[in-house]
């Protein structure tokens, strides 16, 4: 396997960096260089030169006693070598050397949407355009040019947005994701493949069948997270999941979604037309009906168009209190 290995990764020798650079960047993987861990590994943030110059990347470590390994390694490497995006995470170089399979990527330096869903200081344009970035990132994947093919995430969730420190959003974390064919409606594929409780289409725990439908759903999971502040699922005190998108689906069926997203007084307001508009794409996402999600394409154009609205009403209510102060004055 380590002969094949080698063979297949060189053609991309111009993203190797050594294991010794690594080492010295983290200290030796030293728990104040950690910054979180996934179902590959940990990630430690360290400075090396790579393929692009020189800065602070994110450094994930292969455990080899995750349920991941070399084909993901190898998957990876070669996904984000091909699919390049401003929202799509940047593969920046690799290591394999002495037993270690480590991937090197551009650093999100606030991390995962995930650690974000409860803060009240979030603004409601930084969640919609979080949104925005990160369904632009799963457009391009899904449908990215005639010269490549479309790819299928299979795993998307708010733990695999990540966030500059512009509060840009990537896609991130493609080890899992499977290639479908871009000039077919819908790439019906047939796999044992799973992402992540919560998160997965429910037509695929039927059927074993993965689309580009899928990752739509997943993607509507994410968008509810992020209106209601909070992970879709939690533990009852036996440990037990409980779904909150059931609530929330029924909650918005009943008209009663502003009780959940405005619970906590600190949220600000929104006006009614951007929620509808944001919670009504996010509910089409998740249809049980493939057939009846919306593309990535159109949910780009809904949450550009519910940003739209939201900045113009701020800018007019901004607009009208500046007038009143001008008058009194």
């Amino acid at each position: 396997m380590e002969a094949y290995m080698q063979k297949f990764l060189e053609k991309f020798q111009h993203l190797k960096i050594q294991l010794e650079e690594i080492t010295t960047a983290t200290n030796n993987f030293n728990k104040e260089n950690y910054i979180g861990v996934g179902g590959f590994g940990k990630v430690y943030k360290g400075e090396v030169s790579h393929s692009k110059g020189r800065g602070m990347v994110a450094i994930k470590r292969l455990d080899h006693a995750s349920r991941q390994g070399a084909p993901e390694f190898l998957k990876e490497i070669t996904m984000l070598s091909d699919y390049k995006h401003e929202n799509v995470i940047s593969l920046v170089g690799f290591c394999c050397e002495g037993g270690e399979m480590i991937l090197v990527y551009e650093l999100a330096f606030r991390g995962s949407l995930d650690s974000y869903l409860k803060s009240p200081h979030l603004t409601w344009r930084q969640r919609l355009k979080i949104c925005l970035d990160a369904a632009k990132g799963l457009r391009y994947l899904h449908d990215p040019r005639e010269t490549r093919r479309r790819l299928i995430h299979c795993d998307i969730k708010s733990g695999n947005i990540l966030l500059d420190d512009q509060w840009n959003a990537k896609v991130a974390d493609v080890g899992l994701s499977i290639i479908g064919s871009a000039n077919e409606q819908h790439s019906l594929i047939v796999t044992a493949a799973a992402g992540t409780m919560g998160y997965i289409d429910p037509v695929y725990w039927m059927t074993n069948t993965l689309t580009k439908e899928s990752d739509v759903y997943s993607f509507g999971v994410v968008l509810f997270e992020v209106l209601c502040g909070r992970l879709c699922y939690t533990l009852d005190n036996k440990g037990h999941v409980v779904k909150e998108i059931l609530t929330w689906i029924k909650s918005y069926e009943q008209n009663m979604l502003n009780d959940i997203i405005f619970e906590n007084p600190n949220i600000e307001p929104m006006h009614q037309s951007v929620l509808k508009r944001f919670s009504g794409i996010a509910y089409r996402c998740l249809k049980e009906s493939r057939e009846e999600r919306p593309e990535m394409s159109e949910i780009v154009t809904e949450l550009e168009s519910a940003l739209n609205i939201h900045e113009l009403l701020q800018n007019e209510e901004f607009t009208g209190k500046w007038n009143e102060r001008y008058k009194k004055s």
